[in-house]
C-alpha cells in the first residue's frame, strides 16, 4: 500500500437512490482500483468512503458529481479523513 494514499468521505445529495447509484459507484471505484464502501442513507443521500491514490480519488469525485445516467446530483460534500482504514475491496453496504 502506497504511503501517499488518502481516504475521503463523500455525501451525495439529489435524486441518488433507486437509480443504481451504489452499483455504479462500486463499478467505477473498482475500475479505478479504489477500496471502500458505498451505502444509502435514511435521509435519501448516498454516503461513500474511498481510499487510494489521490489522483484516482479525484476521478471518483468528478464522477460522483454526475453519477449514473438517471441520477440527478445536486451537491457532493467531500471530506478528507485523517486515517486510512485499510479497506480490502470496494463494497455496497445497506
Amino acid at each position: 500500500m502506497s504511503h501517499n494514499y488518502k481516504r475521503v468521505s463523500m455525501k451525495v445529495y439529489g435524486k441518488v437512490q433507486g437509480v443504481f447509484f451504489r452499483a455504479s459507484t462500486q463499478e467505477k471505484a473498482e475500475a479505478l482500483g479504489l477500496t471502500g464502501f458505498v451505502r444509502n442513507e435514511p435521509d435519501g443521500t448516498v454516503y461513500l468512503e474511498a481510499e487510494g491514490d489521490p489522483e484516482t480519488i479525484k476521478q471518483l469525485e468528478a464522477w460522483a458529481h454526475r453519477g449514473p445516467e438517471h441520477a440527478r446530483v445536486e451537491k457532493v460534500e467531500i471530506k478528507e479523513l485523517s486515517e486510512l482504514a485499510g479497506f480490502k475491496k470496494f463494497e455496497q453496504r445497506r
